[in-house]
């Protein structure tokens, strides 16, 4: 174990693999927090088409569409989404765009399909009461959903939400399939280099850990502000 850790040593900080460890954390950040926001942004669409009333056919469409979109996010591997993303839409449309872009991408709508059932129900557990006090004010339907439901709905689902984020932040590590430099392919090219791969890859398992329990107490603490401040109202 000591020559591992001597080997290590020697390529992480006399060589400066830590330059591409610290590269990749950040690319895995990347990916995870802006996959999340665009998750968030499609899903909560996806979810307010689902929920509000079908009263004209184009929103029947629309609700078809958005579950074909869900079927097929939720029902693929993730990897699998990447290499058709990637290597088969992308060049079909005559697009050449960085690995790394195209992953926030693909990641954000996978995101986005599981976002949406946990919106669509915490959309469901506000009280129907809420969107008819907002409507008796005046309010037309959709700046009630924007303003007063769906508010409501992210506080509720907020633990979840915290999930979905730790989902992302692990699912990062098969964005090397196409070619992305993540935290997971900086440490597997430490190891590449002299075959010895103990001591990187409990490194990374240790980095995936710290990033899981600090998001874990991030959305402790905001959700025992909120319901500090749901006291004071």
């Amino acid at each position: 174990m000591g020559a591992a850790w001597e080997v290590f040593y020697n390529k992480f900080i006399v060589y400066g693999g830590w330059k591409t460890v610290v590269d990749g954390l950040v690319v895995t950040l990347q990916i995870a927090v802006i996959g999340l926001i665009i998750g968030i942004l499609i899903g909560t669409l996806i979810a307010t088409v689902k929920v509000v009333p079908k009263r004209n056919p184009a929103l029947k469409v629309l609700s078809v569409i958005c579950d074909i979109y869900v079927g097929f996010f939720r029902g693929t591997p993730l990897v699998v989404q990447l290499l058709i993303g990637y290597f088969v839409l992308l060049p079909a449309l005559g697009l050449r765009v960085e690995a790394v872009y195209a992953a926030i991408v693909i990641y954000g709508m996978n995101s986005a399909a599981y976002v949406s059932e946990t919106m669509r129900s915490g959309i469901q557990a506000v009280d129907i009461g809420q969107m008819e006090a907002a409507r008796a004010l005046g309010l037309n339907y959709s700046t009630s959903m924007m303003k007063v439901v769906i508010p409501q709905a992210v506080k509720n689902i907020l633990p979840t939400l915290g999930n979905e984020f730790i989902s992302l932040i692990k699912e990062t590590s098969v964005a090397s399939f196409i070619s992305v430099v993540d935290v997971t392919k900086a440490f597997r090219q430490i190891g590449d280099s002299n075959y010895e791969y103990i001591i990187p890859y409990l490194m990374l398992a240790a980095i995936y850990l710290i990033l899981v329990m600090i998001i874990t107490l991030g959305v402790r603490l905001l959700e025992r502000r909120l319901r500090r401040s749901d006291r004071r109202s």
